[in-house]
């Protein structure tokens, strides 16, 4: 008999029990002995899920995120498996994403991992496959309907759950340059070679976060606004879920699809949030070839081999073998900006590689009590794969890190061993044939190559912290944080404008009420200001009513909010102004200052010919651009920026960071769908969480696109429909809260 479970539906309080149901484990333990587990799912499909293991918490977990989102979650292991070109074609996307994964997540590496790996951390992971494998059996005739009868939906093991670990980690560094390395060949023509982009766009993978302490709160304790900007789709989407291992760990927040542990989040004492940090997480390297051996290398006295990897790539029309070639310091990668020619090759190093330490981190940060021992946690385990940390905690402290996985670069090394320095690019690529010139290795940090702690840059403040996707440099801009290695991030540079937006809607938000008050940091962001609006409109609008053509569309201007909400009328046009406005930078009036990085640049240099016909230009192109998708100019934003969810139209607010937007949403204007559809990233898992007098946290938060992305769930709109209206829910944390929102519960034995 497969696993079963009781269900008990939404009753008054007095009535709901946890019944068990006699059942028989899917695979009967060795000690014959059986292990349960308790999910309360609450209102919009969250789960709460309950165990005295780890092994539990593993299986409910798995149990719960398959739950919701069980089509995402198995692509995922079909792509880190090196299944994609099986079950989806072999077009050489797939082809080269199951060469790079097959490769990169080989066997060795596998058991490289595991024993690293803490007990508790493979206890979790054990639960985990048993989790999902019992789901995929036990609802294999009732799967959503973008799924059902696939053959692409197939048991794991404890070695998948570890690819999958390890793929999630090296997604934004080796996996982003995946074609380059799975296509390496030597001599290969400049026309058959990938562009080198390595970095992920901020607009893309990005993040807001606030941290509010004592000195500015009315309450006293600490606030946290934890806004990470993230993909409306695929495996990066957040899902919420609740843990507790009684008398250990307490956390409720968010966690990728892909991944088993809360990334975001709060406990009794603490709460925390994740920015992409500007850091660096990998190098090139440049390595001299033996003359005329391209499979051979120089490193310092020594002469090394290329180490051809042999893989074979299974697809719907028989099997492929590539080859993938290897370094002692990582895959060979080629691209326009690094051939592979007679003379030269080139390798990625990337410390998330080599970074086997993230759920150990994590499972610290939950014990935590306060942001110090936060601290203490990162700067342990150095875990944290691209993310900067921003928390509070309820005594009214706040915490800004990039104590993470970052190269043992310095400045020092980098002016004497960098190369290719003619080459525009931020990426930093050194002299690989030159041994001095690998990482250093610092016996503080928690791994060979890692930088150490001591030279990353944190900040512990009772005012605040801050962070939108630039530098360390002003988390907070009275306490400025520099001189750090250029890997970790500029200082002293121009901040973005939603960076600025930030800063300047704290200051405002203190100078208008004095102190900071859960609803005022929520309105920070859900005020959907348009802060670039704010300091060029009155310029645009001076040149704008001097053309009679343009007289509707500039009244419309004037009278706009400079909002973005969904009632907003003129953003459209505004929105569509800026995608015209490519060079508008070359235009401002007064350039950045390191005087006043706040508030600079701004404004437009309308005095000048040239910048009167381009702005004349961008906003004819606006007005042609609306019209011509029967887009009337007075819309309101909500008609114009939407999503689609099972024919119904729903109004997203928001709107572009690189305008000055703090509420981000990002999507590509589609004349042909209506206006800004669909929606691609942005604004996602939202908390808002501070303490009470005494001492119990208090979390609001919203996840824009709901629990589940299948059309056929009941939680596929409900949240979506909330965001629209800038509406929050309250998370139930407590015991009593969640028996005051209790929906159903299971009770599953393994």
């Amino acid at each position: 008999m497969k696993n079963q479970l009781h269900v008990t539906h939404k009753l008054p309080v007095l009535f709901i029990t946890s019944l068990l149901l006699s059942c028989s484990p899917t695979t009967p333990p060795e000690n014959g002995t059986q292990k349960e587990v308790q999910i309360q799912w609450t209102s919009h499909g969250i789960p709460h899920i309950k165990s005295d293991t780890w092994e539990g918490i593993g299986y409910g977990f798995a149990h719960a995120v398959a739950t919701n989102t069980i089509c995402v979650l198995a692509r995922e292991f079909v792509t880190v498996r090196g299944e994609q070109a099986k079950y989806f074609g072999a077009s050489e996307a797939n082809v080269n994403s199951d060469a790079f994964h097959l490769a990169m997540l080989h066997e060795a590496k596998i058991d490289e991992y595991l024993e690293a790996s803490s007990p508790n951390n493979r206890e979790l992971d054990r639960g985990y496959v048993q989790g999902y494998n019992n789901f995929i059996e036990t609802h294999a005739k009732n799967l959503p309907l973008s799924c059902k009868d696939t053959p692409w939906i197939t048991p794991i093991s404890e070695r998948d759950m570890v690819k999958l670990n390890i793929g999630v980690g090296i997604r934004y560094g080796l996996g982003r340059v995946s074609n380059g390395i799975a296509s390496a060949k030597p001599n290969l023509s400049l026309a058959d070679l990938p562009p080198m982009d390595p970095f992920v766009d901020p607009e893309v993978i990005g993040s807001n976060a606030i941290g509010f302490g004592r000195d500015l709160t009315e309450n006293g304790r600490g606030i946290l606004l934890g806004n990470p900007h993230y993909p409306w789709h695929g495996s990066s989407r957040f899902h919420i879920s609740h843990i507790t291992l009684p008398g250990s760990v307490d956390v409720m927040g968010a966690s990728l699809i892909a991944t088993n542990r809360i990334a975001i989040g709060f406990t009794e004492k603490i709460a925390w949030t994740h920015t992409v940090s500007t850091a660096l997480r990998f190098t090139m390297f440049r390595l001299e070839l033996e003359e005329g051996n391209p499979m051979q290398y120089r490193l310092g006295e020594e002469t090394l081999d290329i180490e051809p990897i042999q893989v074979s790539v299974e697809t719907d029309q028989g099997s492929l073998d590539r080859t993938i070639y290897m370094t002692h310091l990582g895959p060979v990668v080629v691209s326009d900006t690094t051939p592979w020619d007679d003379t030269h090759v080139y390798a990625m190093r990337d410390v998330n590689y080599e970074n086997y330490r993230s759920g150990d981190q994590y499972m610290d940060i939950s014990k935590a009590t306060d942001v110090s021992e936060l601290r203490d946690a990162l700067a342990t385990h150095q875990g944290a794969a691209f993310v900067n940390t921003i928390a509070a905690d309820t005594a009214g402290n706040t915490l800004y890190a990039d104590m993470s996985a970052i190269p043992n670069v310095s400045a020092d090394l980098i002016s004497r061993c960098s190369v290719d320095n003619e080459k525009p690019s931020r990426i930093i690529t050194l002299n690989g044939s030159d041994p001095s010139c690998d990482w250093a290795i610092d016996p503080s940090a928690a791994a060979p190559g890692l930088m150490p702690p001591s030279r990353q840059p944190s900040l512990i403040a009772s005012d605040y912290v801050n962070n939108s996707n630039d530098s360390h440099w002003l988390s907070n801009p009275n306490k400025p944080l520099e001189g750090f290695s250029p890997i970790i991030g500029d200082e002293k540079r121009i901040r973005s404008l939603r960076t600025r937006a930030g800063l300047n809607f704290i200051n405002e938000a203190l100078a208008a009420d004095g102190k900071i008050t859960p609803e005022i940091a929520r309105g920070i962001l859900f005020n959907h200001r348009n802060y670039g609006a704010e300091i060029f409109l009155d310029d645009i609008l001076s040149v704008c009513e001097t053309d009679s053509q343009l007289l509707e569309a500039c009244g419309i201007l004037r009278d706009w909010d400079r909002r973005q909400d969904f009632d907003s009328v003129g953003a459209a046009i505004y929105n569509r102004f800026w995608d015209s406005a490519r060079n508008i930078n070359a235009h401002f009036a007064n350039q950045f200052s390191l005087d006043d990085p706040l508030h600079t640049p701004s404004g437009l240099s309308v005095s000048l010919e040239e910048t009167r016909e381009f702005v004349l230009e961008a906003l004819r192109n606006a007005v042609d651009s609306l019209n011509k998708a029967n887009i009337p100019l007075d819309s309101k934003w909500g008609d114009v920026q939407f999503v689609m969810r099972n024919d119904e139209k729903i109004g997203i607010p928001g709107g572009s960071g690189r305008q000055g937007m703090f509420s981000v949403i990002t999507a590509r204007f589609n004349p042909d769908a209506g206006g800004y559809n669909p929606i691609a990233h942005g604004n996602s898992y939202i908390q808002n969480v501070t303490w009470d007098d005494a001492g119990a946290p208090v979390a609001q938060a919203i996840l824009t696109y709901s629990q589940s992305p299948e059309p056929d769930s009941e939680f596929y709109s409900d949240l979506t429909k909330l965001y629209s209206k800038n509406e929050w829910i309250d998370l139930p944390f407590s015991e009593g809260e969640i028996n005051s929102d209790l929906v159903r519960t299971e009770v599953l034995k393994f």
